[in-house]
């Protein structure tokens, strides 16, 4: 295996550039995926029926906590990439942890909201609107459900092999993985929601 000296770690490798070629590929497949589910979404968003609308069972609290949190674990996993490439292992994988957790809470207050549009009516089978919404947010709770236990494998090579050219390929992709989420957030935030409690 031929190392380019010259390059970021997670590059350096013929094979490493084509993993992460192949990953921006997914990517694209995975922006056809939301896109599809947006396009649902706004299709369907006035039929209600006899359930409730979005300004009825939104709330601006665990939102604001949610996208706060998804953000700033963009900002974190951003820190892990910049200290891998320093070289800096510990820090890397600190800040690997503190995204994940990130993660985990952000899941929580995801999990608390279903439960509040059950309650107050809002199921699956009540309306197209909610079918759609709550297809849509579990969709993308899934990919962060699936992106946490993902970084927990990640987190688990980098302690046990330390930081070569394949975990940091790895990490980096990951770290695109978590960004991708991240930027489906804040559509999600600003199409659905803020444009919904209006």
């Amino acid at each position: 295996m031929k190392i380019d000296q010259s390059l970021p770690l997670e590059y350096s490798t013929q094979q490493n550039q084509l993993n992460i070629l192949g990953f921006w590929v997914f990517i694209g497949a995975e922006i056809m995926l939301f896109g599809t589910l947006f396009a649902a979404y706004f299709v369907l968003v006035d039929r209600t029926g006899t359930g409730p609308t979005g300004a009825d069972i939104f709330e601006i609290t665990p939102v604001l906590f949610e996208t706060f949190i998804l953000l700033t674990s963009s900002f974190t996993i951003g820190l892990g990439i910049h200290a891998m490439r320093k070289g800096y292992m510990k820090a890397m994988i600190t800040f690997y942890i503190l995204t994940l957790l990130l993660g985990v809470a952000f899941i929580g207050f995801e999990v608390y909201e279903f439960i509040h549009y059950v309650h107050v009516g809002a199921g699956l089978q009540t309306s197209a609107f909610t079918a759609t919404l709550l297809t849509t947010l579990g969709t993308h709770g899934a990919h962060v459900t699936f992106g946490v236990f993902w970084g927990i494998f990640i987190v688990y090579q980098l302690i046990t092999r330390g930081l070569t050219p394949e975990t940091a390929n790895k990490s980096f992709i990951f770290s695109l993985y978590w960004h991708f989420l991240d930027v489906v957030w804040i559509f999600i935030f600003s199409f659905i929601y803020l444009k919904g409690m209006v």
